[in-house]
Formats: C-alpha cells, structure tokens, sequence
C-alpha cells in the first residue's frame, strides 16, 4: 500500500507538469519543482517531484545527491543520457524509467539530442528535513576542502 501511495503521487506530478519552469542550473537545463509533501504513514519522509527541462543539447552540470534521497527517474519526453556512480552510461527514451540510490554522484545527466528537447520526472523520496537535494560536485568539493 506504500508504495501505490508514493506512485499515485507521481502521477499527480505527472498531471501538474505544465507549469512555468522556475530556476536554471544547467547549461540549456530548467529545474522546476512540482510536488512537495509529508509522506504520513513513512515519519521523517517526504515526496518530492521536480521536472528537469533540456533545451536541445541541455545539460545538468555533475552533481551529488543528497545521502537521504531515493531517486525515482522517468523521461517524460525526447531522450536523457545518463550515468549514476561509476555505472555504464546510458540513453533514456520517453517512457523508460531508472533509480538511484541514496548518496548517489550523477556524473552524466544530458539531453542525448542536438536538435529537440527533453524533459524527465525526478521523483526523490527524501528525509523532510534534507532541503539540499543536488550539490555540484564542484561545490561539493570545495566545501569538503574547506573542512
């Protein structure tokens, strides 16, 4: 029963994908958030759903994921390449799905076409209070070498 729950969700972000694309992280990548919410029946859990918009050779700069966070993946539309850890890297068509792992580094997320845009559904299940939930590895570094 959880997890019809936490898909239910995710289609519900699914339906509310349409709205205005907020920040910008990327080079020709538009994060937006769509979904946030307390899972009540997981305490210290939350649900949240971002859409990821790729303009045509988009790409999200190498990051890391939050430790807390399990990562549900899924190409809304175009195609999504994509490498997790030191996995193969691999093209995500429109409909194909993928997850990562808590603490997982994400060193390949890109529209894998020049000519047409993508767009993926990032769902995350997540510790409530864990707000952070991409660092740069770049600024994932020099926050570590400060220490």
């Amino acid at each position: 029963m959880k997890m019809r729950s936490i898909f239910g969700a995710a289609y519900a972000a699914i339906a509310i994908a349409t709205a205005t694309p907020a920040a910008a992280h990327g080079v020709g990548e538009t994060v937006t958030p769509h979904f946030e919410q307390t899972i009540p029946n997981i305490p210290g859990k939350s649900l949240v759903a971002l859409v990821v918009d790729y303009a045509p050779g988009g790409v999200s700069p190498s990051h890391i994921h939050a430790k807390s966070a399990f990562i549900f993946g899924y190409v809304l539309s175009g195609e999504i390449e994509s490498q997790v850890n030191d996995g193969p890297r691999r093209v995500y068509r429109a409909g194909e799905s993928f997850y990562e792992t808590p603490g997982s580094r994400h060193p390949v997320s890109r529209n894998a076409s020049k000519k047409g845009p993508a767009r993926l559904l990032a769902v995350f299940v997540v510790d409530t209070d864990e707000k952070e939930l991409t660092t740069s590895v770049e600024q994932h570094t020099s926050s570590r070498s400060k220490k």
